[in-house]
């Protein structure tokens, strides 16, 4: 049979589009806890949890070319425990397969959320800038420390080539992240007094990107954005939302209620993202694959209600 590419996290939205893209090219072996809902026939599917025995089995009774890693779990309802354990245990355990198993690429999908927003921040930030957002959000630090695992991984093992790839706020019809669902609100809130530039990409791109990641040449950590840049009023504009201003001073604490009382699905701490910059600068990803993303700023926009 011919050498294979594992995909965690295959079972996602995110998943299923990448899926779509490498399975008529490549054999894909995809891994995750939950079923895949319109698996390709000529996809292999193991509904398993990493961190336990049998996900060995995969990489002990296959030849694996290639590893893409977004099994990360995101839901800012589950325990800091569950996540840290599905998170960081998951990962290390697939970093050893790796290793063991004589894996040659491996890819992992983190965000350029690892780097934070902050009123301290630079227009655009590089790759070597600190990973800081677990300074005001507890729930990243999981991503933060699997992006570090697999920069460590990344110098310890320089005979594997690893690509790191951080991409800015990824939207698509079928996303159901913490930017994706504020910007399908109807009348979102606002802070009072700010208007910060954000960075958004559209899902398919993300997944292209996931694609020439398997290329020989890159290795390292890359910032990847979508078609540019634009003030949060012009994407709510574009969307026909109209916004509610709050004053900064009591929105994290009303916030905070709803969100306990299940009344609202944004986490307070995401407030940072429509008060702060927080964007980064992806030449390095441009000049290095010749990168372009495919669908522009305005279809990125819109594609969060399905146009």
């Amino acid at each position: 049979m011919r050498p294979a590419i594992v995909v965690t996290g295959i079972s996602g939205n995110l998943g299923r589009t990448l899926a779509k893209l490498l399975h008529k090219s490549e054999r894909i072996i995809g891994i995750d806890r939950r079923p895949f809902v319109g698996r390709p026939k000529d996809v292999e599917m193991y509904q398993l949890d990493l961190r336990k025995k049998k996900a060995e089995d995969v990489f002990r009774k296959n030849e694996i070319r290639a590893v893409i890693h977004m099994g990360i779990m995101h839901d800012p309802r589950m325990s800091e425990e569950e996540h840290h354990s599905f998170n960081v245990v998951g990962t290390t355990r697939l970093l050893e397969y790796c290793a063991k198993y004589g894996v040659k690429k491996v890819v992992f999908l983190s965000s350029a959320n690892v780097y934070g927003p902050s009123p301290d921040n630079s227009n655009f930030l590089t790759e070597d800038a600190p990973l800081m957002a677990s300074s005001r959000f507890s729930g990243v630090r999981d991503l933060i420390e699997v992006d570090m695992l697999a920069h460590g991984f990344f110098w310890r093992h320089p005979d594997i080539n690893t690509v790191i790839l951080r991409p800015v706020h990824i939207v698509g019809p079928t996303i159901r992240n913490a930017p994706s669902n504020y910007l399908r609100l109807r009348h979102p809130w606002t802070l009072a007094g700010f208007d910060p530039m954000v960075q958004l990409i559209h899902m398919e791109d993300v997944a292209r990107a996931m694609v020439e990641a398997l290329r020989p040449e890159p290795k390292g950590v890359y910032n990847v954005v979508g078609p540019g840049e634009v003030p949060l009023s012009s994407v709510l504009r574009e969307l026909g939302h109209v916004s509610i201003p709050v004053p900064h001073p009591i929105a994290r604490p009303v916030l905070s209620m709803l969100f306990k009382y299940r009344l609202a699905n944004f986490p307070p701490p995401e407030l940072d993202h429509i008060q702060f910059l927080c964007n980064v600068d992806g030449s390095r990803w441009r000049k290095e694959l010749g990168w372009k993303p495919h669908h522009s700023m305005r279809d990125t926009i819109r594609s969060v209600i399905g146009e």
